[in-house]
């Protein structure tokens, strides 16, 4: 998977075949077509996201979209989880895996790819 940051290391876009995700818009589509995600539906989505492949534990996705201590448990991590899921309709099983009892894993569809938003005159770095 190629991934094109700006010099300060931040994700600008994740786009593959189905979804694009715009880090610096904070938008998402699918299939081309807008995403209606609430705001936290949209920070665990880029969330996991720019984690792609890496398995993201409960606590830090609790803590990152929640600011939650990691000794609260809660049910709202599964439930958006669910609203995400049925937002990305047929392509949930393949994007969002659940490691129980860990966390979740993003996995890209086909040719990921993490470009820039536009075409301005950022300075870019290409990293494997």
């Amino acid at each position: 998977m190629e991934r094109i940051r700006e010099i300060n290391g931040q994700l600008l876009m994740y786009r593959d075949t189905h979804l694009t995700v715009d880090f610096h818009k904070q938008v998402a589509t699918l299939d081309s077509k807008p995403m209606s995600l609430t705001r936290k539906e949209y920070d665990l989505l880029a969330l996991l996201v720019g984690c792609a492949g890496m398995i993201v534990p409960r606590e830090e996705q609790l803590m990152r979209v929640w600011g939650y201590s990691t000794q609260i448990r809660t049910r709202t991590l599964d439930v958006h989880i669910r609203h995400l899921r049925q937002k990305l309709g047929d392509y949930a099983g393949h994007y969002i895996e659940t490691i129980f009892g860990v966390g979740h894993r993003f996995q890209p569809y086909d040719a990921a790819r993490y470009t820039q938003p536009h075409t301005d005159t950022q300075e870019l770095a290409l990293s494997a």
